[in-house]
């Protein structure tokens, strides 16, 4: 088995914003279960602090041009064994806000110089130069905020193996020149072939380039990224290492995403006794202050209100909607447009419409159980995890057939219903009318009570754990440290 240092920029429970720390949460875990020795490490936020258990400083750091110690701080995982390190520098991470936002919602100004703080202390434990007198054969960095890690790693030898994940390549962390010369990084990395992209500095080109191995988190995202459409300019350097990119589908945690045990919900249900979701149904409807009713399907979106999201097409379609019994429970935040419109659309339509702006972790479960279909409109989507909660509570999900929507949803065609191979409906252009025949489509289906049963029975029935994902991560940890140790053994 390994020793793997993972290293992220969120992870729950210490703390999250998206989908990248239920991943880095829930992965790091699976993969300590599977026998390997794992180190998880984010920066030391305040909420971070405030969940690890067991915190110890095990040691000080001293960065070049960094006015006093970085501390690591080593804990546990919140009710695991799963080793955490914490990289503490107050003036970086010891403040109010997300980790990348401040109050206002605009960026620090200083992300890059956070970032790059955090880079250059998983470098010193990757070398075993912290003092922790342990070294990782393989760091996994995930996202441009720890992307700079295989940049800084490429030249030391001998090193561990690397692999990056991309889990949304439209986020590259994109920075002035004048900010790569202010983090004093070798000149020889100020270059198209390295971190140099169109005159800015690009974080996430970092794992492009110097990774070992990439992965993204869907085998169709990885076709799609290497394509002028979803490659974000990068996809002709993504062609070019195509032979070590690769996409695992994500997993989700089956012990808290289990409607049979989730505490959070209001009744708990299986695929043998499906009846008892009527019970979350109801009170998903009173909560939103929608019509209790039977006899209304209700959908369900939980997620960010951006256009990625396909937010917009929501919104138009809801007028399009108000003639059927169709009721819609909207969770999220964003763009403040976004916002604004459902909200007024919630108003004009009260008992069909229901939004609640923000983020509430309990809520998301409720609507997942609460709701009859959930909907993904994406105009991309690297993985997606809500369709996967979807599947596993019994709620069709209405999806665009992009990235991981594709891979884990199997449309209610005739030839699919015919096989019991159907688990959702699958829509194939982001537009406002393809959308609305979707969601119809599912009404349709609704209206059907066996063969509503059949469909959700089926989606029930996949699965999608953690364990599946964490081997072939394994698989692919072996091969960069193979290929790592093939290269060292030639010098």
């Amino acid at each position: 088995m390994s020793k793997i240092l993972f290293i992220t920029s969120e992870a729950i429970p210490l703390i999250k914003t998206g989908g990248l720390a239920d991943v880095s949460g829930a992965l790091p875990l699976a993969l300590h279960r599977l026998g390997n020795d794992v180190r998880l490490m984010l920066p030391a936020y305040p909420q971070a602090k405030k969940k690890l258990q067991q915190p110890t400083t095990v040691a000080q750091l001293y960065i070049p041009g960094l006015p006093g110690s970085v501390q690591l701080i080593q804990g546990k995982l919140p009710n695991t064994e799963l080793s955490v390190l914490l990289v503490d520098y107050a003036p970086a991470f010891e403040r109010d806000g997300n980790p990348y936002l401040d109050a206002q919602g605009n960026p620090w100004k200083d992300n890059a110089e956070r970032f790059a703080l955090l880079a250059r202390a998983a470098q010193r434990v990757a070398m075993n130069e912290a003092g922790l007198n342990w070294q990782p054969d393989v760091v996994h960095c995930n996202d441009w905020q720890t992307a700079l890690v295989p940049a800084l790693l490429h030249n030391e030898s001998p090193r561990p193996a690397t692999l990056f994940t991309i889990h949304n390549l439209a986020y590259q962390g994109l920075f002035p020149e004048e900010t790569f010369r202010a983090l004093a990084l070798s000149d020889t990395l100020w270059s198209p072939t390295a971190l140099e992209f169109y005159g800015q500095m690009s974080f996430i080109k970092g794992g492009l380039v110097f990774a070992d191995r990439i992965t993204t988190v869907s085998s169709n995202y990885a076709a799609e990224i290497q394509t002028p459409e979803f490659g974000c300019g990068l996809q002709g350097l993504l062609r070019y290492r195509a032979n070590v990119l690769s996409g695992i589908v994500n997993g989700i945690d089956q012990n808290v995403w289990d409607p049979q045990t989730d505490p959070l919900i209001a009744h708990n249900y299986s695929v043998e006794q499906l009846h008892y979701k009527s019970d979350n149904k109801n009170h998903l409807q009173k909560h939103f202050k929608l019509p209790v009713s039977v006899d209304h399907m209700l959908i369900g979106f939980v997620g960010r209100m951006v256009e990625q999201k396909g937010i917009d097409l929501i919104h138009k379609v809801i007028e399009h909607l108000t003639d059927l019994p169709i009721q819609l429970a909207i969770l999220g935040s964003g763009e403040t447009r976004f916002e604004t419109a459902l909200q007024q659309a919630a108003e004009k339509h009260p008992k069909q419409v229901g939004v609640i702006i923000g983020y509430d972790e309990a809520l998301a479960h409720q609507i997942e159980a609460g709701s009859d279909a959930f909907l993904m409109p994406s105009r991309f989507e690297p993985c997606g995890l809500n369709q996967l909660y979807s599947l596993r509570y019994g709620t069709l999900p209405i999806v665009h057939n992009v990235g991981g929507l594709a891979d884990s949803v199997t449309d209610a065609t005739p030839g699919n219903i015919n096989q019991k191979r159907a688990t959702g409906v699958v829509f194939y252009e982001p537009t406002e009318q393809a959308l609305l025949a979707a969601i119809k489509r599912a009404y349709e289906i609704y209206n059907n009570p066996q063969l509503w049963t059949d469909i959700i029975s089926t989606g029930m029935r996949q699965q999608f754990n953690w364990e599946a994902s964490a081997k072939r991560y394994m698989e692919l940890y072996q091969a960069a440290m193979d290929a790592r140790r093939s290269i060292e053994q030639n010098f």
